[in-house]
């Protein structure tokens, strides 16, 4: 590989595992003395919860009743929707607490319901990273004066949704996604080889919903939610660099609405989800401390498995169980998220939710905080994260900001 391939790879991986893995620290461990071991993919993004009704809940999402912006947590549910169609647009600044004001999420989102059993939807995901220097390898001297890259990834999602019967839903999405992390002028030959990554990917997911009888209140509700989410080709910016694997995620996730009465109710919604990629193998080391190879020149690995080797079928399986420190690690890997809504009247919503990840996967554990306001046909909310496991946290101090559009007069559901 080149001086100038390693130059911009280096820029990559950074620009790559920052937005969702910069509160991890070198040397952590959990109490059974586990280093820390957090699981990178390319184009995190895609993770991103983007709306900020689901992020004033800690980031619930696949199965919430009457979500607007289902699209990225289970396009199932708008087949469930009591509108004809919706729309809705969010705005987050992203890492405001490492100091970062020109880093950006857009999202817009969208469905239609074409009858009572069938609806179709679209998603528009923008991720903006600013502007960065273009440095040598170890960050000491510009490539040249003036020489930046404008980061920037996109993606572009249409999905359909089925009723199968009156409290089953499943559908499928197909994605889109491009990531321009090299874009580059005014340093002739710099970017030889690199090119912008495209990649696609579907999702799969089954929404679950049933009306239960509860004494002394006005009605309740039951959800229970399931997807299987960017499960697609592997991603490269380059033919002399390695492929790297898309966030496939599996989610899982129940709610609970009761109407106290016809004017106030509570949700509760509870999610689970892990990366269906490879975990990073443990190496094992030679006299100097350093990786040890073979007569080939690979990496040895003493646990775990080789993720260069794995493909996107294999690891969807094999993620399940390659924690190169056994089940307990595995079980580490499940990201939990929990979060509570008040309704009144359908006019104002107040939130509240935690976010908790394990200590050597990534540590993000934090309290998030969320209103709500709608009338007529729109609504606005915002929501707030609240670090809870370290001060000067990179997500301390975002806020997301959300408008929607209910549109087409309510239709009959059953």
């Amino acid at each position: 590989m080149s001086y100038r391939i390693t130059v911009i790879r280096s820029i990559i991986l950074t620009l790559l595992y920052l937005p969702l893995y910069v509160s991890a620290q070198d040397g952590k461990k959990d109490i059974l003395g586990r280093p820390a071991n957090a699981i990178t993919t390319a184009v995190p993004f895609l993770m991103i919860g983007p709306d900020s009704h689901t992020g004033g809940m800690g980031e619930v999402g696949v199965a919430l009743p009457n979500e607007l912006n289902a699209q990225h947590w289970n396009p199932s549910k708008y087949v469930f929707s009591d509108q004809i169609a919706g729309v809705s647009i969010s705005y987050s600044p992203w890492l405001y607490g490492l100091g970062l004001n020109d880093i950006y999420l857009l999202y817009l989102s969208g469905y239609y319901k074409i009858n009572n059993l069938n609806s179709v939807s679209f998603s528009i995901r923008y991720f903006n990273m600013g502007e960065m220097e273009l440095r040598d390898y170890f960050g000491e001297n510009p490539l040249g004066e003036g020489v930046t890259v404008s980061p920037h990834e996109f993606s572009l999602d249409a999905a359909y949704s089925r009723k199968f019967t009156k409290e089953l839903s499943m559908s499928v999405t197909g994605r889109f996604i491009y990531s321009n992390l090299t874009t580059v002028s005014n340093v002739g030959g710099t970017t030889e080889g690199i090119k912008p990554g495209m990649a696609g990917a579907a999702d799969i997911s089954l929404f679950y919903q049933k009306n239960l009888r509860a004494e002394k209140l006005y009605k309740s509700l039951l959800g229970f939610g399931l997807s299987f989410s960017n499960i697609g080709s592997k991603i490269s910016y380059s033919s002399n660099m390695e492929r790297d694997f898309l966030p496939a995620n599996f989610r899982i996730g129940t709610a609970y609405t009761m109407y106290i009465d016809k004017f106030n109710s509570l949700t509760f919604a509870f999610d689970l989800n892990k990366l269906l990629v490879p975990t990073p193998p443990v190496y094992e080391s030679d006299s100097m401390g350093r990786v040890a190879r073979d007569e080939k020149g690979n990496a040895i690995i003493a646990a775990g498995r080789d993720p260069y080797n794995t493909s996107v079928v294999e690891a969807v399986f094999t993620s399940w169980f390659d924690a190169p420190y056994g089940f307990a690690e595995e079980m580490s890997e499940f990201i939990m998220n929990v979060g509570l809504e008040y309704a009144y009247n359908d006019l104002l919503y107040i939130r509240a939710g935690y976010f908790n990840e394990a200590k050597t996967k990534g540590d993000r554990k934090y309290l998030t905080a969320g209103v709500g306001i709608k009338y007529s046909i729109f609504c606005l909310d915002a929501s707030y994260i609240i670090p809870v496991n370290q001060r000067n946290h990179a997500l301390e101090n975002t806020l997301r900001f959300t408008l929607s559009f209910d549109l087409g007069a309510s239709i009959d559901t059953k």
